[in-house]
């Protein structure tokens, strides 16, 4: 597949590097220093490569949105029309600070996303794991017991095409169902993260939900 990555953070370069290794065709972009998305296109390998918001999104397959809330704006503008577009976001709907969720209870950022591209379809996957654990997985991801990655959306195709890039990223994908239950997923991200940076256990964090109904 062509994937577009917007936002040049830990998410988005460490997914966009992991999904060219993973045989698929990336494109990097939306940073500040352009000198930073060559060198993460020439680290990941010939398949990937460095451009704007719009050439990330222009031949893209599914597109990466992975960049503060508070960019938001500026990036949906420079990545032009998603129509059509399979979107996987894992932009948490956080305060400048990151001190607190600006959306909750009622709505999520992903229904809030959806809202503003009706005609993308938009999924939530990957909010859920700490960028220092993408490596591991990866480089485990011939393991018989993979770890969980929640993820949910409105679209089937787009789930289906959401669900084959968890897999090859290295974990197994649990389907949440509609978008809407995104408004549990992004607190759950929380969770986690509160759990990989403030616990003694450290960022290196996976989850797997097991079922005794057996």
């Amino acid at each position: 597949m062509r994937i577009g990555i917007l936002g040049s953070g830990l998410m988005g370069s460490k997914l966009g590097t992991i999904l060219a290794r993973a045989g698929h065709r990336v494109v990097f972009s939306y940073s500040r220093n352009e000198k930073k998305l060559r060198r993460l296109a020439k680290e990941a390998g010939a398949r990937a490569s460095a451009g704007t918001p719009s050439d990330a999104v222009a031949d893209a397959d599914a597109v990466l949105l992975a960049v503060h809330w508070s960019r938001l704006d500026d990036v949906l503008e420079q990545a032009g029309s998603l129509s059509d577009k399979t979107v996987i976001t894992c932009s948490l709907p956080m305060n400048k600070t990151d001190s607190r969720m600006v959306l909750g209870l009622t709505t999520s950022g992903a229904e809030r996303l959806a809202t503003r591209l009706r005609k993308a379809h938009v999924v939530s996957a990957f909010s859920t794991a700490p960028s220092e654990v993408l490596w591991s997985v990866f480089r485990q991801r011939a393991r018989k017991r993979r770890p969980d990655l929640v993820f949910c959306g409105d679209h089937t195709l787009a789930k289906k095409t959401t669900a084959t890039l968890i897999r090859d990223v290295g974990f197994r994908p649990v389907d949440l169902g509609e978008l809407s239950a995104a408004r549990y997923v992004e607190p759950f991200s929380l969770l986690l993260a509160e759990i990989a940076y403030n616990g003694s256990g450290g960022p290196q964090l996976g989850y797997r939900f097991e079922s005794f109904s057996r």
